[in-house]
């Protein structure tokens, strides 16, 4: 079935296809899907290291006193 989604051409080590390939039989999907898949995730767990290491440093420039607890920014 032709799609209009862009494609790319992935070449990967045999022991890499073969854990990709037995995932996606166990989830009954193609090796296309499951491939799609694991890389939104990994893209996800990358926004979130992003966000922690932000957030993180923002916490360790933060002046406690200038702070507003939970009880004041909902007021």
């Amino acid at each position: 079935m032709p799609t209009k989604n862009p494609r790319i051409n992935v070449v990967l080590e045999k022991p890499l296809y073969k854990a990709v390939s037995e995932l996606a039989r166990k989830e009954g999907v193609s090796l296309s899907m499951a491939a799609r898949d694991l890389l939104r995730e990994a893209l996800e767990l990358r926004e979130d290291i992003g966000l922690t290491r932000f957030a993180e440093a923002r916490d360790r420039t933060a002046k406690r006193a200038e702070l507003l607890d939970h009880e004041d920014v909902w007021e």
